[in-house]
């Protein structure tokens, strides 16, 4: 093997290392992260626990869980279950909202978000974002992600992928004790 391909293999490690913990959601989470592309405003849907307006995220003078999904994710339906369990202990203290950036329209509709809304058992706010902005504010690069802002609604914690409701716990507990 001559030098050229030792580096171009030792590169390509790196990638695939890097390529693993995105995948796993392992990366590196920055805290207390001021994004000046939030708070955004977006459109809300008729559903269990959520009602046809708008809602702005984060959301000012609260905690704000946020879950971004998709209704064609499989994580994103089997991360509903962990959601659902967390947002029944903490639905009084913490803002959640959950936010997919798919289109309406052509095969997707609003009656069919609501639909998958019920299905896995969502209680709170639902709305729509098809432009991704709030997935390129959060620095998102994928779905489920998550993401918990303080009541001034700095970025407190972020994690890609399937996060189980006790690490959720944990990271909401953390941002509610803060003076």
């Amino acid at each position: 093997m001559n030098r050229r391909q030792l580096l171009t293999a030792i590169g390509g490690l790196g990638l695939t290392g890097g390529s693993v913990l995105a995948v796993r959601g392992d990366l590196p989470n920055p805290v207390a992260e001021e994004s000046s592309a939030l708070p955004l405003s977006f459109e809300t849907i008729d559903a269990p626990g959520s009602e046809a307006g708008e809602v702005i995220v984060p959301k000012r003078g609260t905690p704000t869980f946020i879950d971004l999904f998709a209704t064609w994710c499989a994580p994103c339906k089997e991360q509903m279950n962990e959601l659902s369990a967390v947002y029944e202990e903490y639905g009084d203290r913490v803002t959640f909202v959950s936010i997919t950036n798919e289109r309406l329209g052509g095969t997707l509709t609003e009656r069919d978000i609501r639909g998958w809304w019920r299905r896995h058992h969502g209680a709170w706010t639902v709305g729509i974002d098809p432009d991704s902005d709030l997935m390129a504010a959060l620095g998102a690069g994928g779905i489920p992600y998550h993401a918990i802002a303080d009541a001034s609604g700095t970025i407190r914690w972020r994690k890609a992928g399937l996060t189980l409701a006790d690490t959720i716990r944990t990271e909401l507990d953390r941002v509610l004790e803060e003076p």
